[in-house]
């Protein structure tokens, strides 16, 4: 019989992967969500707005960088999460790799984006266009 020590271990680590699993899938909605965003807002510009400058085209490219740079930080929070319990050399191994890709990548995304902040104008998005810089 299992104690009630292992019991609770073992209700905490099957919390912990549920979690890990809803800040993915959560992650994922995001990033549906932040590219129809985007897509929409391409359409706009294109089929509405033709002739206008690139400026308004690199807000929505910012636009959507930022989901994705709120979106690499909570895959980063859910592979931590997966870590967290009972993990093996290997695991830990992988988490270090990854952890390092995605804080690179979001590194240089927000250098980026940071960088062309300073570029564009404070209403880079046309009028009739939904939205405004003040949301990530």
């Amino acid at each position: 019989m299992e104690s009630a020590f292992g019991q609770f271990e073992t209700a905490v680590q099957q919390f912990t992967l549920i979690l890990a699993t809803g800040v993915e899938a959560a992650s994922g909605l995001v990033v549906g969500v932040a590219v129809i965003e985007a897509v929409w807002r391409s359409v706009l510009l294109f089929t509405l707005r033709r002739g206008l400058p690139e400026t308004q085209k690199e807000a929505i490219r910012l636009r959507l960088g930022r989901w994705l740079a709120v979106v690499l930080e909570f895959l980063l929070a859910a592979d931590i999460l997966r870590t967290a319990v009972a993990p093996t050399w290997s695991d830990i191994g992988k988490l270090a790799a990854i952890a390092g890709i995605r804080t690179a990548l979001n590194y240089f995304l927000s250098r980026e984006v940071q960088a062309a902040d300073r570029d564009v104008p404070d209403r880079a998005v046309p009028p009739g266009v939904p939205g405004d810089r003040a949301s990530p």
